[in-house]
C-alpha cells in the first residue's frame, strides 16, 4: 500500500483529473503504477515528468537523493511494462532506462529546468537513473479519466490549459536564455495539440453532425479556428527551433496561441458537450 502522504495526492488527483495542492500544485505529475519485483502485486505513486514528444515522457529516480534507487525503479527493472495515468488518460506504457550519453543529457536538460535535480544527484554516490516512458499503442478509443464523453472534452482542454500555463510560468522564470528542456515541452504541446484537433476533425465532428445535421455552421467555424490555431502553432514551432531563438519572440508567439486557443476550448465545449452529453444519457 502507498504510504499516507502518496495515497492522499493519488486520491487527489484522480479526484480532480490530475490536479493536486500542496507542494506539488502546478507541479507535472502522474501516476505510475508498476509491478511489485518480490511480490508481483500493483503498486501505485505519484511520480514528477517532464515531457518528450507525443508518445513518450521522461521520469527521474532521485529519491531525494537517497542512497537506494526508489521502489517503483527497482519494480520497473523486473517488469518494464507500467500504467501511466495523466489525468486525462491511463494507458500501458514500456519503461525504457536511459544509459550513456543518452541519460546525461536528458539529466542536464532537467537540472537546467529545475537545479534541485543536481543537488539531489550531489546527495548521493548513485547515478540517478532517467527512465523513459513510452506509450504502447492499442487498437480502440483511449481510456479517459472522465465519466462521459462530454466530461474527457472537457479534461483534455483543462489538460491543454494547464499545460500552457506552466510554459508561460516557465518562461518568466527562465530569463534570457531557452532552456532545451523548455524548447521541448513547446515543442510536445504544439505535438499534442496537432494530434488531438486531427481527431476531431476525422471523428469527433462528423460524429456531432451525424447527431444533429443542423450543427454543420458551427462545426465549419470550429474547422476555421483549428485551421488558424495551426498557423499559430508552426509560428510557435519555427520561433522555438531557431537555434538563436529569442526567449522573448517565443513567449510572443506563446501568449498568441493562449489568447486564440482558450477561445477556441470555450466555443468548442459550449457546441460540442451538450451534443456528446445526450448521446451518452439515450446509450445508457
Amino acid at each position: 500500500m502507498p504510504n499516507p502522504f502518496n495515497q492522499q495526492i493519488i486520491e487527489e488527483f484522480r479526484t480532480n483529473g490530475g490536479r493536486v495542492g500542496g507542494p506539488f500544485e502546478g507541479a507535472r505529475l502522474l501516476l505510475l503504477t508498476t509491478t511489485g519485483a518480490r511480490t508481483g502485486t500493483p503498486h501505485t505513486t505519484p511520480v514528477a515528468y517532464y515531457p518528450d514528444g507525443a508518445d513518450r515522457v521522461l521520469v527521474i529516480a532521485s529519491a531525494g537523493g537517497s542512497p537506494q534507487h526508489p521502489d517503483w525503479y527497482r519494480n520497473l527493472l523486473a517488469h518494464p511494462r507500467v500504467t501511466v495515468e495523466n489525468g486525462v488518460f491511463t494507458y500501458e506504457a514500456e519503461a525504457l532506462v536511459l544509459e550513456g550519453a543518452e541519460r546525461d543529457d536528458v539529466f542536464a536538460r532537467a537540472v537546467e529546468a529545475d537545479p534541485g535535480w543536481a543537488e539531489y544527484q550531489a546527495k548521493t554516490e548513485r547515478v540517478i537513473p532517467v527512465v523513459a516512458l513510452r506509450e504502447i499503442p492499442v487498437a480502440g478509443p483511449p481510456s479517459f479519466a472522465a465519466s462521459s464523453p462530454g466530461e474527457a472534452v472537457k479534461l483534455v482542454h483543462r489538460a491543454f490549459r494547464r499545460e500552457l500555463a506552466l510554459i508561460r510560468q516557465e518562461f518568466a522564470a527562465s530569463g534570457t536564455a531557452l532552456g532545451a528542456q523548455l524548447r521541448i515541452n513547446c515543442l510536445t504541446l504544439c505535438q499534442g495539440m496537432h494530434l488531438h484537433h486531427t481527431g476531431e476533425d476525422t471523428a469527433l465532428f462528423p460524429f456531432a453532425a451525424g447527431r444533429d445535421p443542423g450543427l454543420a455552421p458551427a462545426l465549419d467555424r470550429l474547422r476555421d479556428e483549428h485551421e488558424r490555431i495551426a498557423a499559430l502553432l508552426e509560428e510557435l514551432r519555427r520561433a522555438v527551433s531557431a537555434e538563436d531563438a529569442d526567449p522573448r519572440t517565443v513567449l510572443t508567439e506563446v501568449d498568441r496561441l493562449t489568447g486564440e486557443l482558450e477561445a477556441h476550448l470555450a466555443h468548442e465545449e459550449e457546441i460540442l458537450v451538450p451534443v456528446l452529453e445526450a448521446a451518452s444519457a439515450s446509450a445508457s
